[in-house]
């Protein structure tokens, strides 16, 4: 089952002597009906504002959330959003939101809102903000299909469509598709897939992606086959003996946060307790940036980077 798209196509409705558009997307298990396009929006995490970013939405923005407590921006981001503030380092607070006169905030779960938590679509909805939720994360509200590049596509095209710049979004995916296909038609086969284990953080016990995170989407589009592609989880905490039970050949370290892809790779090369691991041995470890790893726009150069791993010597 794909993700649900856009519900309706957008419509006009009479007023006096002007028109409303209204526009009504699907948003995990919620339908979100918006009367005009947003003027004040809140993204919340790297991905997340990057996609704003490539629609073309800054000027739509009155700033972003959860970026500099946990990562750094490349060039190319910074330069993006250097003209808007950004109103809370981590998770932002309910107060942040209502204070920055928000309409519409752009956030998931586990990507800027916590089940339970202060900041929900439902704590939000008296103020006047809408919320749109990342597909990836609606594994932890309820039920859905393993994680795919449609997740991404589809966050691309209902932004799209809420902001009325469908053209805009439908052009990007149509490119975002036709550059995958063509990239995954032109790889070189593989014999048998090689096992791939994501290691995103966590020394005691590893945080790693399930089937429900979005680079067991990226390792099968490279070729590879995800050892966690079995947990029923997006991103979560396994043991470090399952790990070495299923025997990885290649190791996707996700670099972000005080502890560096070079510290993490040390930490696994060091350890005896890892040293029979094919991917150890052979000392074949691959980098993935944060923004990279999870739903984005640089999601396609991921798959290239990975492919380009798993056809190493």
């Amino acid at each position: 089952m794909k993700p649900t798209r856009i519900l309706s196509s957008l419509f006009m409705i009479l007023m006096g002597t002007g028109a409303l558009a209204q526009t009504t997307v699907q948003s995990c298990n919620r339908t979100v009906t918006f009367d005009a396009p947003p003027k004040a929006a809140i993204s919340n995490d790297v991905n997340l504002t990057e996609m704003m970013l490539v629609l073309g939405l800054a000027d739509r923005m009155v700033g972003y959330t959860g970026i500099s407590g946990w990562k750094t921006l490349d060039a190319e981001m910074t330069a993006g959003v250097e003209a808007l503030p950004e109103l809370s380092a981590k998770y932002p607070s309910k107060e942040v939101l209502i204070g920055a006169d928000a309409d519409f905030f752009f956030a998931g779960w586990n990507y800027g809102m916590k089940v339970g938590g202060e900041v929900t679509p439902e704590t939000l909805e008296p103020f006047g903000i809408k919320v749109y939720e990342l597909t990836e994360s609606c594994i932890h509200i309820g039920e859905k299909a393993a994680v795919s590049m449609e997740d991404m596509y589809a966050d691309l095209l209902n932004l799209g469509a809420i902001f009325d710049v469908s053209e805009k979004a439908e052009a990007l995916v149509a490119g975002y598709r036709a550059e995958l296909d063509s990239f995954t038609a032109s790889l070189s086969p593989l014999s048998t897939p090689p096992r791939v284990f994501v290691y995103d953080s966590g020394e005691d016990v590893p945080f790693t992606a399930g089937r429900y995170a979005m680079p067991n989407a990226l390792i099968e589009a490279a070729g590879g086959v995800n050892i966690m592609n079995g947990l029923e989880k997006s991103w979560a905490a396994v043991g470090w003996e399952t790990v070495v039970e299923r025997n990885p050949e290649v190791i996707v370290i996700v670099n972000y946060g005080d502890v560096t892809a070079a510290q993490k790779r040390a930490f696994m090369m060091s350890n005896p307790a890892f040293a029979q691991l094919d991917a150890v041995r052979n000392d074949r470890f691959v980098t993935l940036e944060y923004v990279e790893a999870t739903p984005g726009p640089r999601n396609i150069a991921a798959v290239k980077t990975l492919a380009a791993a798993l056809r190493a010597e």
